[in-house]
């Protein structure tokens, strides 16, 4: 499994499989890491420029309720978080960026160490990785397109954390391709500074020595469980790596030379721009070389504990989703600091029934069914 990617897609607007307004085409070296998604994207080659010094703010948020009403301070507003997520929705329906979204919020949360209890030290979803020192890190290679995507929706809602942004951007991504809907709760904190971003060297690697027991430390350590491993691995059926910034892949396979955005790159599955359970089954059958297996894809059906709920998913679609939507909220809030303490929901709406008509990014995908 891997937390980092490389797709690319290319947009007049601002990014491509992973980012916002681009034109020249930048290269990164990414070292593919078992939490993320290898995508890559044309951008800018201009260094997005990131605040360093956020000013920590408290928002006011009027609750009422029968005869009483009370004011609540939290960390980002709830209402500017729905409609960051419709501009969310129309980023994605523009730029395919789909992979990249999820790989941010997973960097983002997967630096998370359950033996340190101070905040931030021990990491997670605290809106780190807007700094440049983090962005560094070899398993974050690219993800500077993934903020460059966002930043106009920042500037738009700055009543909203980046920790909540890309937990935000990262959940409407993998609902928008198909996916299942994740029970999402916001109001995390964010960091003040680069000085507070984790030490390199948290997030898992996808060639590994020892895949299975690699991926056993790196997750073990974030409290989560062989189930939430090979779930989350799942996420692979969004999106393909690129030789030439990962180190793993082809070029170009018949499923991505045509796109969208740039051609090239291998991608995991066919449709690689639909969520589902095809990952599992494609690894299973291993039928198509053009498809990519990585050895922490590959370590999910070798592996005896791992290999019954890849089994199980490969057969059972709503299973996988069942499981996937737990392990990603669970990763989501993994180290967060949430104002207030219990969080809030932003999903009161729209109410059952009325539910609008979801952008299914899957049939821009390249391949046939």
């Amino acid at each position: 499994m891997a937390l980092s990617s490389t797709t690319t897609a290319t947009t007049t607007t601002s990014a491509t499989h992973r980012l916002p307004s681009l034109s020249p085409t930048t290269t990164t070296t990414v070292r593919p890491s078992s939490l993320s998604f290898h995508h890559n994207h044309h951008l800018s080659s201009s260094s997005l420029k990131l605040s360093h010094q956020v000013k920590k703010k408290k928002f006011n948020v009027h609750v009422s309720g029968g005869d009483s009403s009370t004011t609540k301070c939290f960390a980002s507003n709830p209402d500017q978080l729905k409609s960051a997520k419709q501009d969310i929705k129309e980023l994605l329906s523009t730029t395919f960026c789909h992979p990249i979204l999820v790989r941010l919020g997973w960097h983002d949360s997967g630096t998370y160490n359950k033996n340190i209890e101070e905040w931030p030290q021990r990491g997670g979803a605290n809106g780190s990785l807007r700094f440049e020192v983090e962005q560094k890190h070899a398993a974050n290679a690219g993800l500077v397109n993934a903020l460059k995507l966002l930043q106009p929706i920042k500037d738009k809602y700055a009543a909203v954390t980046y920790a909540d942004l890309f937990q935000l951007a990262s959940a409407t991504a993998v609902e928008e391709a198909g996916g299942p809907k994740i029970p999402m709760k916001y109001g995390r904190v964010d960091v003040s500074g680069p000085e507070q971003c984790p030490e390199e060297g948290r997030l898992p690697d996808a060639g590994p020595p020892s895949p299975a027991s690699h991926l056993r430390d790196v997750f073990y350590r974030m409290g989560l469980s062989d189930k939430d491993i090979v779930a989350l691995s799942g996420a692979h059926t969004l999106g393909r790596s690129r030789p030439e910034r990962s180190g793993w892949g082809k070029p170009e396979t018949k499923y991505t030379k045509e796109g969208p955005g740039a051609p090239g790159g291998q991608s995991w599955t066919v449709k690689w721009l639909r969520f589902d359970n095809s990952y599992f089954k494609d690894i299973k059958e291993k039928r198509d070389e053009d498809l990519l297996v990585l050895p922490t894809d590959a370590a999910l059906f070798e592996d005896p504990s791992f290999k019954v709920f890849a089994e199980k998913y490969a057969e059972d679609e709503k299973a996988f989703f069942d499981d996937y939507a737990e392990a990603h909220a669970k990763l989501s809030n993994l180290g967060a600091k949430f104002d207030p303490p219990e969080g809030f929901s932003i999903n009161d709406e729209p109410a059952a029934g009325a539910v609008p008509e979801k952008f299914v990014a899957a049939k821009y995908s390249s391949g046939k069914d």
